[in-house]
């Protein structure tokens, strides 16, 4: 996955968006994560100009094909590490935390054999 940082982690923000509410803005973007609407402005122009979003004339935002597959990655490590940490009794705040932090550097490997171990319990 050769995206940035900040980049996965607007999409993975989308993708939690349009589960808890069905549809999303720009405006439901900046308010979740606390951050200016011109920064997302920014953020949605480039993720449009790559392919990984589409606004539509409403300014609704929705993922395209490629986009989709990089939220759900991102989400899925997210869940798994966070479910991982909190095994080991690290609070929800901090394994959420640290789990957002780690789900962009975790190799392949390191994070299947987490998983493996998290799906076993």
């Amino acid at each position: 996955m050769n995206i940035r940082e900040s980049a996965q982690d607007y999409l993975e923000t989308i993708h939690i968006l349009l589960q808890k509410n069905g549809k999303v803005k720009s405006i439901d973007i900046a308010n979740e994560m606390g951050i200016t609407k011109q920064s997302v402005h920014r953020a949605v122009k480039n993720l449009k100009e790559e392919e990984y979003i589409f606004v539509d004339a409403k300014g609704y935002i929705s993922f395209c094909e490629k986009g989709e597959k990089i939220a759900l990655e991102v989400y899925e490590k997210h869940q798994i590490l966070a479910q991982f940490f909190m095994s080991l009794g690290v609070s929800s705040d901090i394994a959420f935390n640290d789990a957002c932090k780690i789900e962009h550097y975790i190799s392949s490997e390191s994070f299947l054999a987490i998983k493996n171990m998290v799906n076993k319990k």
